[in-house]
């Protein structure tokens, strides 16, 4: 018998051997008592939930209609998402012990709905350099050309969209405007989004009167749904399974106002003047766009230091 066929041979036998061991494992691994307790000790642990729709769930004021099944799994949907997605969500509600004590008052002042600070929420995860990929900026997220409409100074050195105040003075007008337009809180927070020409096209097109009933792009048909279940969860986010301690919340900054006329010439100078490092300088007042200030019609700028 030539050489070839014995060592073929051998190496058959190997490969059925080393498969019978195998087997055999798989067998013995399966029925250990030990490994199928530990396993369903680890199913046992480890759960996902559907979740209750709230009866009765309102945003600024106006209910929203979960008993039409339509409305009712769309707010599942952003409730599951929001829930399950759950670094996001720890994130928000850490943040938002720092921003919304800065956006509430300004909204009580206005005559908004307190509501309306989940919309800065979703627009922007309550992160102040956020940028969107068409250029809305800030938490409010403004575009260019609607924050210079709104009073907002955009420019080389200043852009007040990543001014929080200011922004949100500016994101009340166009609330007041667009509820003065529909008489609806829920078509003002659409129209953030689509802006008005897009729902008043939408209204007519569709002989509707309300957010609800109207069928819209993916984007503005999820987005009050989105600002509801924010405000669902961050209301009650232990009872979704959130449990972040006091003192792993993000604390508000404690600043002060340094009220600025002329111009500066350095802010890192600037900054080590107030003991506050560049970084730290940059990251209270945001809206500084450059590292030194022009100010040439000697306007008045209110910078933060830390107290």
């Amino acid at each position: 018998m030539p050489k070839t066929n014995i060592y073929t041979k051998i190496v058959s036998l190997s490969s059925l051997f080393i498969a019978v061991v195998l087997v055999i494992q798989i067998f013995t691994f399966s029925s250990n008592p030990e490994i199928k307790l530990a396993e369903e000790k680890v199913a046992g642990s480890y759960a996902i939930h559907s979740l209750t729709i709230p009866d009765s769930i309102t945003f600024a004021g106006e209910m929203v209609p979960t008993n039409q099944l339509e409305i009712k799994e769309s707010l599942d949907r952003e409730l599951l998402i929001n829930t399950y997605w759950q670094s996001q969500t720890i994130l928000f509600i850490k943040r938002a012990n720092r921003f919304f004590p800065m956006i509430e008052p300004i909204l009580k002042k206005q005559e908004i709905p307190e509501d309306f600070k989940y919309l800065a929420l979703i627009e922007s995860g309550l992160m102040p350099r956020s940028v969107s990929p068409a250029g809305a900026s800030g938490i409010w997220q403004f575009m260019r050309t609607t924050a210079r409409e709104y009073g907002l100074e955009v420019n080389r050195e200043i852009d007040e969209r990543y001014n929080i105040e200011k922004a949100t003075v500016a994101a009340c007008k166009y609330f007041k405007k667009s509820y003065s337009h529909y008489g609806s809180w829920t078509l003002a927070a659409a129209a953030y989004n689509a802006g008005r020409s897009g729902i008043d096209k939408q209204l007519t097109r569709q002989q509707a009167d309300n957010y609800y009933d109207l069928l819209l792009g993916e984007e503005t048909g999820r987005y009050v749904f989105r600002i509801v279940a924010a405000k669902e969860i961050l209301l009650n986010s232990e009872m979704y399974g959130f449990h972040v301690k006091q003192e792993d919340l993000y604390p508000p900054y404690k600043t002060e106002d340094v009220e600025i006329t002329g111009s500066i010439k350095n802010f890192a100078s600037f900054a080590k003047e107030h003991n506050l490092s560049y970084k730290t300088f940059k990251n209270l007042n945001p809206w500084l766009r450059e590292t030194s200030l022009t100010n040439s019609a000697k306007k008045t700028y209110v910078m933060k230091i830390l107290e």
